[in-house]
């Protein structure tokens, strides 16, 4: 028999709950507190904030993706759609273009609605939405009209990890699969390559948030995740992305269960300064102790060994 099945957002809708987090979502764009940076913008009328977006989602693409992790892309592929902007100044981001440039159109949210379903349609396994934090209302407001064109496929909240707890309360009930980044766990690293001092303290409890609503990531009979929570590690030089400490907050305050994925493909670009010890790819070595950092923790669903592996 085939698994069964049923995202947590169609139960969501059927009670009607959807109206309600939709308003207090753009209630929260007024004077614009959606991310940690709390930058007071109203975005119904402008978008001088930090991240730069509007009241209008932006999408840079939509398809589906081969690249994420082995649990989401299956046979399908996971079906991704990349908003532009974003919350984070990493100055090594891999998608600089998306991110720091706004690389994307403004689109209605009707469009919105219609590529979740176009990717449902080619078979994705889940709508993957990239870099959400910042579009949380306008990914609330598009969704009715998806599930009521036939959207019944699990959703992923990719973040970078620096989320909002009030807005994620808001989510109960929408994603089934968070997948937040776990990038940097000292605050001068955070400030000196992300802009977000105070990333630390906001990852750990936004995860932990993200973990009272899905807990440990579960899969059907294909090994296709269903629900729970992903977390990504990007190792980076020096130890800059204190891994260690990283795994033990992981197994000692979300789950010893935690599936991480831990990559290895840091390479310099984007917008790194002459002399940073980020101007150099990581050593087999350095990926190898993070690997092995991991599982002195306990923690041993890993997604894959990487290129080092």
């Amino acid at each position: 028999m085939p698994d069964i099945f049923k995202p947590v957002y169609l139960e969501t809708y059927e009670k009607n709950l959807f109206g309600g987090k939709i308003q207090q979502a753009f209630r929260m764009l007024e004077n614009c507190e959606v991310c940690p940076r709390k930058c007071g913008v109203n975005r119904h009328k402008e978008n001088s904030g930090f991240c730069q977006a509007g009241y209008f989602p932006e999408v840079a693409s939509c398809a589906p993706h081969y690249g994420e992790e082995k649990p989401l892309v299956g046979r399908g592929g996971s079906g991704t759609i990349f908003l532009s902007h974003g919350n984070l100044g990493c100055l090594f981001c891999q998608n600089y273009s998306i991110s720091h440039l706004g690389e994307g159109q403004t689109i209605t949210f009707e469009d919105l609605s219609r590529m979740m379903i176009k990717l449902h349609s080619l078979g994705c396994h889940n709508i993957n939405f990239v870099t959400p934090s910042h579009f949380v209302p306008q990914i609330l407001k598009s969704l009715p009209i998806a599930i009521e064109a036939g959207l019944d496929i699990p959703l992923v909240y990719n973040s970078g990890g620096y989320d909002s707890v009030q807005t994620l309360k808001i989510l109960e009930g929408v994603f089934d699969i968070y997948m937040p980044d776990l990038k940097f766990l000292r605050d001068d690293v955070a400030q000196k390559y992300a802009q977000a001092e105070d990333y630390p303290h906001i990852v750990r409890k936004a995860i932990k948030e993200m973990y009272s609503q899905v807990g440990d990531l579960k899969f059907n009979s294909e090994g296709i995740a269903q629900r729970g929570l992903l977390v990504r590690h990007l190792v980076l030089p020096d130890n800059l992305a204190g891994t260690q400490q990283a795994m033990h907050f992981l197994a000692t305050e979300i789950s010893p269960q935690t599936y991480v994925n831990i990559m290895d493909q840091y390479h310099p670009w984007g917008d790194i300064p002459p002399g940073s010890p980020l101007s150099r790819r990581i050593t087999p070595l350095e990926f190898h102790q993070a690997i092995e950092s991991a599982r002195q923790e306990g923690l041993e669903r890993l997604d894959k060994t990487g290129f080092f592996g």
